[in-house]
């Protein structure tokens, strides 16, 4: 019995293909994490790529399949994913910054413990508010934006086609600095709360001198803290929704500036 083998040019287009996918499926926060077995994350993307590929390979354009020029394409691939997976992970670390922000002013500087996802470590109520911002990732589905994306990009993006040089830079740099802006804001009402208490215990230390306002600031704090940090849970789901929301099109901005 005759065993039809593969073309060789049919495979190295499989691999392309796979190179951009490993790239995307890689960039979604949940999966390039250290927490998931590096097995599951290349049958993940092995099983993705085979239902993809089908599709992406009549967008798929003449290329040179020489071992150097080869190589990096599949560089050009896997960073393309990087790329959008930076995205991505900005709205996780604004996060992390603003609860990073919080639980210093709360008192909790020296409570840490260890990250899986960035196998390090980081303030208690980061990790509290990076858990929670996974949950609404993943209960909105967000992670099929990477997928929808992956498949979209050949429309705009052809292989060996990106171009760092445009306004790709500028526009990660806007995204960055949003980050900040972002992580201030869903601080900001427990901020305020603490500055008001801050302000509140320093009259009471000079009204009466023989009041212990250090040991009192810490469980009031705290328990403030607690307090806002609960009531605002809806608040921080509504801006976690709206990042959410906009990373498609953020995702296809990138994809346009980077074929310039």
């Amino acid at each position: 019995m005759d065993i039809q083998l593969i073309p060789v040019e049919q495979f190295q287009n499989f691999l392309v293909v796979t190179a951009r996918v490993a790239g995307f499926i890689g960039a979604i926060p949940i999966i390039s994490g250290a927490q998931t077995p590096a097995r599951i994350k290349t049958g993940l993307v092995f099983a993705v790529s085979l239902v993809l590929f089908p599709i992406m390979e009549k967008a798929l354009p003449e290329v040179s399949f020489s071992p150097v020029p080869f190589l990096l394409l599949i560089v050009n691939e896997t960073l393309l994913g990087t790329l959008i997976g930076l995205i991505a992970r900005l709205i996780f670390t604004s996060v992390e910054f603003g609860a990073t922000v919080i639980g210093y002013q709360m008192g909790f500087a020296a409570a840490n413990v260890f990250d899986p996802q960035g196998e390090r470590q980081v303030a208690l109520l980061s990790q509290f508010q990076n858990v929670f911002a996974i949950l609404i990732f993943l209960a909105l589905n967000v992670h099929h934006l990477f997928l929808r994306a992956a498949v979209r990009s050949y429309e705009l993006l052809p292989p060996g086609k990106l171009n760092l040089s445009g306004d790709a830079v500028t526009y990660l740099m806007e995204l960055v600095s949003h980050m900040f802006t972002l992580g201030v804001m869903f601080s900001a009402p427990v901020l305020a709360v603490l500055l008001f208490s801050g302000l509140i215990l320093g009259i009471l230390a000079r009204v009466f001198p023989q009041l212990n306002v250090f040991l009192l600031s810490f469980p009031l704090n705290i328990g403030l803290a607690f307090v806002v940090i609960s009531l605002t849970l809806d608040l921080v789901f509504m801006l976690l929704r709206r990042e959410f929301d906009l990373l498609g099109d953020r995702f296809l901005t990138l994809l346009n500036y980077l074929n310039f």
